[in-house]
């Protein structure tokens, strides 16, 4: 702030003059520390309406992929009928399985509220074998499956069915720790490799479950 001269001292105009050039100053100071706040504010507003627009184009293109999945999901079942099934038969024979079957199969159940839909269910007279397919596995994919077999095994007893339901799942792009995961719960895995698909029958520590 500009110095006024003391009630003592003599006026001049010069004294009177320096004083309001000094409170001049100082006024400018502030109004040039309010400008500078002003622009640091509207550069903060137009980063957030920056962020803001970004933000929207993030969720714009986060659901734009989930739909290309979920196109890419409801495809699987003319890939599976076409592709998959066929090799699956061949592949689990290597196992040591002979199929005689292969459909995708769906269950409406509306007397015991059994529904349920399997994308791959390949019997014979003594096994079943039910296989989910995703084009990436998560372990919420591993217990559906695990809860879709025993709606299987309890809409196979109210049929009188006593063949043994085992399960299977096949991934597009499969996680080492889901991997691990689905094995450990007795479920064979099935990846790609190369032109065709290998099966990973769990064994050693693990063990296929029988349902």
């Amino acid at each position: 702030m500009g110095t006024v001269p003391a009630a003592d001292e003599e006026l001049t105009f010069e004294k009177v003059w320096a004083s309001i050039q000094s409170l001049m100053e100082s006024q400018k100071e502030t109004d040039r520390q309010i400008q500078a706040t002003n622009r640091q504010m509207q550069e903060t507003d137009r980063l957030i309406q920056a962020t803001d627009r970004q933000m929207q184009e993030t969720d714009r293109q986060m659901q734009e992929t989930y739909k290309r999945i979920g196109e890419l999901g409801n495809r699987f079942g003319d890939m599976v009928e076409y592709m998959v099934l066929p090799n699956l038969l061949v592949k689990f024979e290597e196992l040591g399985f002979t199929f005689t079957k292969a459909n995708r199969t769906e269950i409406k159940d509306r007397e015991h509220n059994i529904f349920l839909e399997v994308d791959a269910l390949l019997e014979n007279g003594d096994k079943v074998m039910a296989v989910e397919i995703k084009s990436k596995p998560n372990i919420d994919d591993i217990h559906d499956h695990i809860e879709r077999m025993e709606k299987l095994r309890k809409y196979a007893d109210l049929h009188n069915d006593k063949r043994v339901y085992l399960g299977a799942i096949a991934g597009v792009v499969f996680g080492d720790s889901e991997k691990i995961y689905t094995l450990k719960k007795g479920l064979y895995v099935i990846e790609p490799s190369g032109d065709t698909f290998n099966i990973i029958e769990p064994k050693g520590k693990y063990h296929p479950h029988e349902w």
